[in-house]
């Protein structure tokens, strides 16, 4: 099955990694320090592990997996954490990183959907 969650918060700096094209992204159960920091989600459970190949969907626009970081499904899985780059690249710079690609870097906002589309 799909996962699905929708965007429920976003913290006063989360929208400052944009410039890095990245987004961080907790449950929105997430400690303070970090919520200032995110783009929180509904909390949801995750029954597959996010993969090359898979598409991530933000609101209107989605993107490819290219890489996954070996941490990545495990702080998803349990914290709906993860650090989405939206640089394409074969490999990640960091073991919490999910690399996408497509057009653009999204223009979150409250309400919008978060979605993963395994293949």
């Amino acid at each position: 099955m799909d996962y699905k969650s929708q965007i429920t918060g976003i913290g006063p700096m989360a929208m400052d990694f944009l410039d890095e094209k990245m987004i961080i992204v907790f449950n929105d159960n997430a400690p303070s320090e970090l919520a200032e920091l995110s783009i929180l989600h509904k909390e949801c459970p995750v029954d597959r592990e996010i993969k090359m190949g898979d598409v991530v969907a933000i609101g209107n626009e989605s993107y490819i997996v290219t890489a996954v970081g070996e941490e990545a499904n495990k702080t998803f899985s349990t914290m709906g954490h993860c650090t989405f780059k939206f640089t394409g690249k074969s490999e990640v710079e960091l073991p919490g990183h999910i690399e996408l690609s497509g057009e653009e870097v999204p223009a979150i906002k409250i309400g919008d959907m978060l979605e993963i589309i395994f293949t």
